[in-house]
């Protein structure tokens, strides 16, 4: 399996208890993924992430098709970064750093994701063609949306 990486920055004009609120409520995840992804938490069983919490969502992958995606949160450093893991969904690998940082004009918050795929060698030509595009369209749209809610650049 090939691990890929997909790392992005954006700076908010927010405080860091501001950010960390936003982002550490899992509920939120479903304004800044792009509709068409039919992005729906099936369960969710607390409003603040922890240590262990387990979020199952369903995802659109193709026109009419439907995944589950479960995922772990892994780790939480409170008001500093945490990880989700993918325990079963459309990756093969998925881990994704989410990190804030105070900087002058407001909280640098960042993404690392390193993600592998299924079906080895289709899996391969579908990342250039298909996954890497899509994701890194997930993460536009989640940059331009963070920035007319909080201000900014996206």
């Amino acid at each position: 399996m090939t691990l890929h990486h997909l790392s992005q920055e954006q700076v908010l004009p927010i405080t860091l208890a501001e950010a960390w609120d936003f982002f550490s409520s899992p509920r939120n995840l479903d304004s800044i993924t792009p509709p068409d992804l039919g992005f729906k938490i099936v369960h969710c069983p607390a409003e603040k992430m922890h240590e262990g919490q387990i979020i199952e969502y369903r995802v659109k992958v193709a026109p009419g098709i439907w995944v589950p995606w479960v995922t772990e949160i892994k780790a939480v450093e409170e008001g500093r970064s945490f990880i989700d893991e993918q325990r079963f969904g459309p990756y093969k690998f998925w881990h994704h750093r989410h990190t804030f940082e105070e900087v002058d004009g407001g909280v640098k918050c960042g993404d690392l994701v390193h993600y592998g795929l299924p079906f080895g060698p289709f899996g391969a030509i579908a990342h250039p063609l298909f996954v890497r595009p899509k994701l890194e369209r997930i993460f536009a749209f989640r940059r331009e949306v963070l920035a007319r809610r909080f201000g900014g650049k996206a």
